[in-house]
């Protein structure tokens, strides 16, 4: 028989967080900090308005794009939090998830051979999405010293005569890393110069610690070469609900809707509905999240570093990314003895690409009462390898 596997699909790396998700989900009594999920509930004035959706029959098709009402509650948002400007009929498309937004975002930008930046460590999703639309993906190394953000330099000496798309992760996943405003008008200088398109993914941009997030679409001349990514997982804790939205220039956005309608038919219906209300109502719940976690990553920060692991303090999503090259084992065997010996699961730095290697990924979107048995077991784990 022929062999019905392609080899685009074949050559796809399982991703390196669920597998050991897998492993904590069958082994009693671990404790897993490696799923980047909020353990809050989504908020009951959201469920509410899902629920009042349903029991009205709002349960058919929305328009492609999504619905209306959602579509101009997006536009306003991004106009109060970012700054940004958008038409919501002709440049806001509503996607199943965060993550969809970013697959078919790149479809719609690349051609065979196109070569697409991307900042690592980084969003597992990025470079199989750019595999699979037929692009070259080209990976940054961020580097500890420079806090893991993206310099104008690096930027400069990636770029080739094929460099079409810089994706931007910020704030960043696995790291927790941000970008400053004036790190922003640095890169964007550079991507004007060379006539470049950004995918800004700023999921985790209502989760900022160290002042207002800032968007590089807001950047001179930025808006009509950069596709906003974002959605309500995060922000809103509603991972479960699959939403998330795409917002650039209408040429961009045309061709993602087209693809969307063709792949999806529209994201779920109950959840768009839920979604106007959060847009509506959500500021205040958002923020009540947001100093929680804030708490924890002082809590994770100060007591990692007082086992005597170096941490740099990110002020962004809710990851910590310490290094354990002090160790000698790698990313891999660091995690896999961890969740043997301790019952423990964090996620290898490796799995967020080959620049995380000698880090780890804890996630503190955890309660505190977790956090800290966790970090006590990784504890007396650290320790054991200092004096083994």
């Amino acid at each position: 028989m022929r062999n019905p596997i392609s080899d685009k699909s074949a050559a796809l790396k399982p991703s390196g967080i669920r597998k050991f998700f897998d492993v904590v989900s069958e082994m009693p009594d671990a404790i897993s900090l490696g799923v980047g999920e909020p353990d809050f509930d989504t908020p009951w004035f959201i469920r509410d308005e899902g629920i009042y959706a349903l029991e009205k029959g709002r349960t058919f098709y929305t328009s492609n794009a999504g619905l209306k009402e959602l579509r101009q509650e997006i536009a306003a948002y991004l106009n109060r939090r970012c700054g940004l400007t958008y038409d919501p009929l002709h440049e806001v498309v509503v996607t199943v998830g965060g993550s969809e937004a970013i697959d078919i975002g790149l479809r719609a930008m690349l051609d065979p051979g196109d070569e697409v930046l991307i900042p690592e460590p980084c969003y597992v999703s990025y470079l199989p999405c750019v595999q699979l639309a037929d692009g070259v993906p080209v990976p940054i190394r961020l580097l500890e010293e420079h806090e893991f953000r993206l310099t104008a330099g690096q930027l400069e000496a990636a770029i080739t005569p094929k460099t079409k798309v810089l994706i931007m992760p910020f704030p960043n996943n696995p790291t927790g890393a941000i970008m400053t405003r004036e790190d922003l008008e640095a890169v964007a200088e550079v991507v004007l110069r060379h006539d470049l398109f950004v995918i800004s993914d700023e999921i985790y941009s209502e989760l900022t610690y160290g002042g207002d997030h800032v968007s590089i679409a807001s950047m001179p001349g930025m808006g009509e070469r950069t596709v906003v990514i974002n959605g309500f997982s995060k922000s809103y804790a509603m991972t479960g609900w699959r939403l998330g939205y795409a917002a650039g220039p209408a040429p961009i956005i045309e061709q993602m809707t087209k693809i969307h309608q063709f792949a999806i038919m529209c994201a779920p219906t109950v959840s768009q509905y839920a979604a106007v209300d959060a847009l509506k109502n959500g500021d205040e719940a958002v923020a009540q999240m947001r100093e929680s976690y804030n708490q924890r990553r002082r809590f994770v920060v100060s007591t990692l570093r007082e086992m005597g692991l170096d941490c740099f303090e990110p002020l962004g999503a809710f990851y910590v990314f310490p290094s354990i090259k002090k160790f000698g084992l790698s990313s891999e065997e660091f995690c896999s003895r961890l969740l043997e010996e301790e019952k423990v699961a964090v996620v290898p730095g490796t799995a967020f690409g080959d620049s995380g290697e000698g880090f780890v990924r804890i996630s503190y979107a955890y309660s505190l009462d977790a956090l800290k048995e966790a970090l006590g077991r990784v504890r007396r784990f650290t320790e054991r390898l200092e004096h083994a």
